[in-house]
């Protein structure tokens, strides 16, 4: 089997356990049928349902525990799929891994090689953000124009084209998330806006380590916050 059919394979393969954990049908605390039987249910072979359930693991939605098999440990409300295509979840968050590493380093490049100006277009960004938030306005627009700024303050254009290149990936991601988040107490907008500032903060006192440090923590946090709902 060729490597992306079987990656194209265990993203319907997590989505249709992500579907199930989310409708219930699989419980919380719960064990997940067996190996075996997840291969029938599913018809696929053993190496693509592990991908499948390593990814579940990676997301905190299921936990193996040794001679026991695979446990539920979180069930994400239905409020995700309000943003988002259950058929498009696996690549979203794909996205936010890929990210990770990307823009953390962007973040510390950024740090060290920004200008004034580049420094001042951040902040803006920011407030723009602080504005929309005020407003209860999604922002995703916003939100993604503040990760450009930053990247761009990297001064590598290599990395500018890449998140350029994810524009419509990064953007369905944040729609989600920021969706999530409005639905959600003052208090998750706030945090996520607290994530960015110290992202700012980083970036202004040419700390490249703690820019790092801080968009790394911002874009896995996001990256849970997805399965948080609006809770």
């Amino acid at each position: 089997m060729a490597q992306d059919e079987k990656f194209s394979l265990a993203s319907a393969v997590y989505e249709k356990i992500l579907e199930a954990i989310i409708e219930g049908q699989y419980p919380v605390n719960k064990k997940l049928p067996t190996e075996a039987q997840l291969c029938q249910r599913y018809e696929v072979s053993r190496p693509v349902l592990r991908d499948a359930l390593a990814r579940l693991k990676e997301d905190e939605l299921v936990v193996s525990r040794r001679g026991s098999g695979s446990f539920v440990i979180r069930q994400p409300d239905s409020a995700v799929l309000k943003f988002a295509p259950i058929s498009s979840i696996a690549d979203i968050q794909r996205c936010f891994e890929f990210r990770t590493n990307v823009e953390a380093r962007a973040a510390h490049l950024a740090a060290l090689r920004r200008t004034q100006d580049q420094l001042d277009q951040i902040r803006r960004c920011y407030d723009i953000i602080d504005e929309a938030n005020a407003r209860h306005d999604l922002a995703t627009d916003e939100d993604y124009r503040f990760h450009l700024a930053i990247t761009e303050a990297a001064s590598n254009h290599y990395y500018i084209t890449v998140l350029k290149s994810l524009n419509e990936s990064i953007k369905e991601g944040m729609n989600l998330t920021r969706g999530l988040s409005l639905m959600a107490s003052q208090e998750r907008l706030k945090l996520v806006q607290d994530e960015h500032l110290a992202i700012v903060e980083a970036i202004s006192d040419k700390d490249g380590e703690r820019a790092e440090a801080a968009m790394r923590a911002h874009i896995d946090n996001a990256r849970h916050r997805m399965f948080e709902g609006s809770q």
